[in-house]
């Protein structure tokens, strides 16, 4: 690779959902500028979303969703952040990394701009340890390696399919523990990356993550919210419970910590209560539902483990709220419109040749 030729220059998209100008990329530009931007425009589809100039770009709203999905656009989420993953069913590239509008760059201890897309191009790039943990964290990290105690058998690691960032400043938090610690703010950098162990779960935020497309795309489903369903704010964790499940299964990897980006602004906790407050029930039901599934042997793909849990979800959620059997039927609607758009390519192949 030439020098100074970004990293996957031509195996990566930015997925961006937006309501707003996305004045915020001209602080991105120097890292952003080499890559393609799909555009995912939220709510209203006559107003006019401006785009900086220099930067390439393709920009979809909810006419054009409609126009290239027909019935099957009812599986993509309207007035919610959720919208994005469209952005990933129309993607023709191997790696995404998606953004929200609110987060600009952040500044290492050093004062150093982070390049948060590089990071995460590096933790995808590196294998996973689910199996074992390393006490010095990511093994593969500059300056570090295995402890002493860690199995030879396990060093080789197996291939990442996510990348989670974090995020200073502004935490992730719920609406909650936003009206109690209105003021709090994360200013702590840890410089680590590790590994979620296998069977382990995980709040999956959509802010700051990158994932292989080929590996797992067709699982970062982020669900049915927003308008006209009774919740809101869950759509990552959604994507997040169901893609540990399935890379569990399938022995691939999630790793969680570096690049930080600066999470600029707090959403209100007022609008937030409201949007999140039948998750927070439904997700001390939700949760032992996924700790607890498991996929047969002859799901040796994506798709096939993303049915099979659409399958779960409907027999086993269905009796917490209604609302479950619609999710588990747009799960499906959702793996039809992927496999449509994404005809042979993303389907992954077996060894010996059988889809």
């Amino acid at each position: 690779m030439a020098a100074g030729t970004p990293l996957l220059k031509d195996e990566l998209d930015i997925v961006i959902p937006t309501i707003r100008n996305l004045d915020f990329l001209e602080m991105w530009r120097p890292f952003f500028q080499p890559y393609h931007l799909i555009i995912v425009q939220d709510g209203d589809p006559s107003k006019t979303v401006k785009v900086p100039e220099g930067f390439d770009f393709e920009l979809y709203n909810r006419n054009d969703i409609n126009k290239i999905l027909g019935p099957k656009a009812s599986c993509i989420s309207f007035k919610d952040s959720a919208c994005r993953c469209f952005g990933y069913m129309v993607s023709k590239k191997k790696y995404i990394f998606t953004i929200d509008d609110d987060c600009f760059v952040a500044k290492d201890p050093s004062g150093k701009d982070i390049n948060a897309l590089e990071q995460h191009i590096k933790n995808l790039l590196s294998p996973s340890t689910p199996y074992f943990f390393n006490t010095l964290y990511d093994p593969y990290a500059e300056g570090a390696d295995f402890v002493r105690g860690y199995p030879f058998s396990l060093r080789e690691g197996v291939p990442t399919a996510v990348s989670h960032g974090l995020w200073l400043n502004i935490p992730d938090y719920d609406a909650p523990t936003q009206l109690v610690k209105p003021s709090e703010r994360n200013t702590r950098y840890v410089n680590a990356v590790l590994t979620i162990p296998k069977g382990t779960l995980f709040p999956m935020c959509g802010m700051n993550l990158a994932f292989n497309r080929e590996l797992i795309g067709p699982a970062m489903y982020f669900g049915l919210m927003g308008d006209g369903q009774p919740i809101g704010r869950y759509d990552d964790m959604w994507a997040g419970w169901c893609t540990k499940v399935i890379c569990d299964h399938l022995g691939l990897g999630i790793k969680t910590g570096l690049p930080y980006i600066w999470h600029s602004k707090a959403s209100n906790p007022f609008v937030n209560l409201k949007k999140e407050y039948k998750g927070i029930f439904w997700q001390e039901e939700i949760i032992p539902f996924f700790q607890s599934a498991t996929l047969p042997k002859d799901c040796t793909t994506v798709q096939k483990c993303y049915i099979e849990l659409s399958k779960q979800v409907k027999e086993k959620l269905a009796n917490v709220d209604p609302y479950f059997t619609k999710l588990a039927d747009a799960m499906v609607t959702w793996i039809e419109a992927w496999d449509e758009l994404n005809p042979a390519k993303d389907s992954a192949k077996l060894p010996n040749g059988s889809a």
